[in-house]
């Protein structure tokens, strides 16, 4: 999907086993290169896609629909299944989401879900007041040109990475820190993805990991727990102490990537043993 910007996204080939990593809304792909990067030094093949209308201008963002920003996730499990025969989806809060949309389309040809800080609703503990109001907007036909400003501490409890992304937030690079402030009608289209893909949390069978932190400043732990008690499929639930809402790049990310890499490598070893089944099931078939 083209977003009018030079795509950022990162592939890192491997082996058989995939991850698509989503980052979220307003996000780019670096928020998930830490843990791509441990993932491909796994051996796994790694792709971070960069979502339409992101890492380009508010205006890009703010033309982006929620359906153009799931497109860019089906391109980019297409083309990891061209190189892999187990793919995983996940991403850090609103592209976890997307992940799970993938899941609920795509049920044969995601094997597993990787959800950092999956965001339901923005009730973390920095949020404003009006953020109460805004998990009922939707998108309208007019046109919304209001912007809300990302607040402190932008996410990130290890003051040293929070510096660098401020300061890559201030110098405009968006393509490395996302965006300064994000449009009220992109917060539209996040609930109408939020809308698609709750009803239908128990159709996911697949295993997931969820990894979010006790005191997120932007999306509670309880969506955390709601995701638990309504995904359909086994969970497996690590609860950080020491991390805020992008888990990906703060205090904690070692034992996130850690986590990740354990879960990945364990979906991959059960998946090689059904298809190292299947493959002699098919040599005694055909020998008979």
């Amino acid at each position: 999907m083209s977003t009018g910007s030079e795509d950022k996204s990162q592939f890192w080939p491997g082996s058989r086993v995939g991850i698509l990593l989503i980052h979220g809304l307003g996000g780019t792909p670096v928020e998930l290169r830490f843990v791509a990067q441990a993932l491909a030094r796994a051996g796994h093949t790694v792709y971070c896609c960069q979502l339409a209308g992101h890492c380009g201008t508010p205006e890009e963002l703010r033309r982006s629909t929620w359906h153009e920003w799931y497109a860019s996730v089906e391109e980019a499990h297409d083309r990891l299944k061209e190189n892999c025969d187990v793919v995983l989806a996940g991403g850090l809060s609103m592209g976890g989401i997307l992940a799970l949309h993938l899941a609920q389309n795509r049920p044969e040809e995601v094997h597993g879900l990787l959800l950092f800080a999956p965001t339901l609703k923005l009730d973390g503990w920095s949020m404003p007041w009006h953020s109460k109001i805004l998990q009922y907007v939707r998108p309208l036909p007019i046109r919304l040109e209001i912007d809300l400003a990302e607040r402190e501490p932008y996410g990130i409890k290890d003051e040293r990475v929070r510096r660098i992304v401020v300061s890559s937030m201030q110098a405009g690079d968006s393509a490395s820190a996302g965006v300064f402030s994000t449009p009220v009608r992109s917060f539209g289209h996040f609930n109408s993805l939020v809308a698609a893909v709750k009803p239908n949390l128990g159709m996911i069978k697949q295993p997931a990991l969820i990894v979010h932190p006790r005191e997120d400043d932007m999306a509670s732990l309880k969506n955390a727990q709601y995701l638990q008690a309504h995904l359909g499929g086994l969970v497996d639930t690590l609860v950080l102490d020491d991390s805020y809402h992008i888990v990906t790049l703060d205090q904690q990310r070692h034992l996130v990537a850690e986590r990740a890499e354990h879960f990945v490598g364990w979906i991959g070893t059960r998946y090689a043993s059904l298809l190292s089944n299947a493959g002699h099931a098919a040599k005694g078939a055909a020998a008979e």
